[in-house]
């Protein structure tokens, strides 16, 4: 479980088949086998070294996230699994990307920055204004919705130490939706539970 409160934006050092090995300088109280948001997306450290970890990257987690696009150099957003004496900061966030969005969108001075992102269906459904949105694991509020494009306010702290920052138009971004929406729109839609 995470909070969309980004820590840290690493740096990918190397990108070969199914692994990912982040740079990075928050590693404190992380082990072999712990959970880390990797732009959102929940994964768990397979190797540590003082300054980096590796990730293994399963055929569903890139088929359902943009990482398989990051290369030797590319920015990513850091977050360490939450504590329970952690504050809770953004939202519960769990680290399981609904679908990939697209940058579709950038306007308005450095201090009223805003982003807008094409969704996909899986996604659309769950988006409301003033509702939570995960974009590459950072927890925001969605400002507008205009049929499966939304709006993010991206204040200058956030797109200075997120990976917010470095997207331009037609990028990738992972997104996960609000799990208490995702609990609702089942409780509301009358269909028995799954065995």
């Amino acid at each position: 479980m995470f909070t969309g409160i980004v820590e840290e934006v690493g740096t990918v050092v190397e990108a070969v088949d199914h692994r990912l090995v982040v740079r990075t300088t928050t590693l404190d109280g992380v082990a072999v086998g712990d959970s880390i948001a990797v732009n959102g997306a929940c994964l768990t450290v397979v190797e540590l070294t003082d300054a980096t970890f590796a990730v293994d990257l399963s055929d569903e987690t890139l088929a359902r996230t943009a990482l398989g696009s990051l290369a030797v150099g590319s920015p990513v957003d850091l977050e360490r699994a939450l504590l329970p004496t952690s504050r809770m900061g953004g939202h519960f966030v769990q680290g399981h990307i609904d679908g990939v969005g697209t940058v579709v969108e950038l306007s308005g001075p450095v201090e009223a920055r805003v982003m807008s992102i094409d969704a996909p269906a899986e996604v659309e459904r769950y988006l409301i204004e003033k509702g939570f949105i995960t974009v590459d694991g950072i927890s925001l509020t969605v400002t507008s919705v205009v049929g499966a494009t939304f709006s993010i306010a991206v204040i200058p702290y956030t797109w200075e130490h997120t990976v917010l920052g470095s997207k331009r138009l037609g990028d990738a971004v992972n997104l996960e939706v609000d799990v208490l929406a995702k609990y609702v729109a089942k409780f509301v839609s009358h269909e028995p539970p799954e065995r």
